[in-house]
């Protein structure tokens, strides 16, 4: 475990872990509660930033008649994929970047 705390008081990779295990929500609380560790605000940017272009995605390929339940179900089957990903590398307590998303949670958290 990370010997390092947020100000929730859960270890820095649990509290970054929890941002993907809850996608979307997850990010947004842990964005509002989290004043002190740069790590979890960064994971609850990522998956804010990753888990809301995958629901768009998921609801715009659902609106094309033929292949949206294609579309839908590869999208889905990527979240998945990306879920797992994420919860993994932030319980080993990894700055894991994805492409591009990556880019932007680390632009944001200067802002922060």
């Amino acid at each position: 475990m990370s010997p390092f705390r947020s100000s929730t008081g859960l270890p820095d990779n649990i509290a970054g872990a929890l941002c993907y295990f809850f996608p979307f929500i997850g990010g947004i609380v842990f964005l509002a509660l989290e004043k002190r560790s740069r790590f979890v605000l960064f994971h609850a940017l990522q998956s804010l930033i990753v888990f809301g272009i995958l629901m768009i995605t998921h609801v715009l390929g659902s609106l094309f008649p033929l292949l949206g339940p294609l579309l839908s179900a590869l999208i889905f089957l990527c979240s998945f994929a990306v879920w797992l990903l994420m919860i993994y590398h932030a319980l080993r307590g990894k700055w894991y970047k994805l492409p591009w998303v990556g880019q932007i949670a680390e632009q944001q958290l200067r802002h922060l």
